[in-house]
């Protein structure tokens, strides 16, 4: 072999280790016991933190569990049994898909639920599940999104559960379909019954493009403060005493 050949073979075996694939980051945790604070940190695209066939579930009270994805088309699954929850969940990025089931068939119920969401760029998905079949105390869950086509959907399970939803998203002439952008699109269902707070939704929206759904529940106290600065918008609120 001479040596001019073999400098070749040398390059080329070089140039493939420079073009191997980069994997993302995935994480699955199974966890148990109370007292946890867990920060996770992700930087990149498409980053998985569970799956729905492997999903993380942490389980305790008195649990502080935080995320903050920096990122496109990165993924979370999460399942939290416990009694107390405080968590901020932080994400930048667009076509990311968030889904979160609280007290999920446990003991716990997630009595006394605190989140925090805040969010910018365009095409995420979020879909929590809070107190599910066993109501849930009191529940404080915020979104802060900024973007469009994003989509919001809760279902929260409980007493005196407070919703605060604040999107800002710039398709203020779209239309709500699946081939344009979608400024907002926000399905709410809180049930349970109230008690002096019962429930509340508040919601802040400008730009255009969505739908809206509300559905609440219980016995006295539900109360909607909505206000929208928009095109498009198809909004259906029913409540029960």
């Amino acid at each position: 072999m001479n040596k001019r050949f073999s400098y070749y073979i040398v390059l080329m075996m070089s140039m493939l280790l420079f073009l191997s694939p980069t994997y993302a980051n995935d994480i699955y945790i199974q966890q148990s016991g109370d007292g946890l604070d867990l920060d996770i940190v992700q930087d990149g695209q498409d980053n998985v933190i569970g799956t729905s066939g492997t999903n993380m579930a942490i389980q305790g009270d008195d649990m502080t569990f935080s995320i903050t994805q920096t990122g496109s088309y990165n993924t979370i699954a999460a399942t939290i049994k416990g009694a107390t929850y405080t968590g901020t969940w932080s994400f930048t990025g667009d076509t990311n898909a968030v889904d979160l089931q609280c007290s999920s068939a446990a003991a716990g119920n997630c009595d006394t639920v605190t989140l925090n969401i805040t969010t910018t760029g365009d095409d995420n998905t979020f879909d929590f599940d809070i107190g599910q079949t066993a109501d849930a105390d009191s529940s404080t869950v915020s979104f802060t999104v900024t973007g469009d086509n994003n989509i919001i959907d809760t279902d929260i399970d409980g007493q005196s559960a407070a919703l605060t939803v604040t999107l800002d998203n710039s398709a203020s002439l779209s239309t709500n379909s699946a081939n344009s952008d979608e400024g907002v699109a926000i399905t709410t269902n809180q049930s349970g019954n109230g008690d002096v707070n019962g429930q509340g939704i508040t919601l802040g929206v400008t730009g255009g493009g969505g739908t809206i759904d509300i559905t609440q529940s219980g016995i006295y106290d539900n109360t909607v403060d909505l206000t929208i600065s928009g095109d498009n918008f198809d909004v259906d609120i029913t409540q029960s005493d």
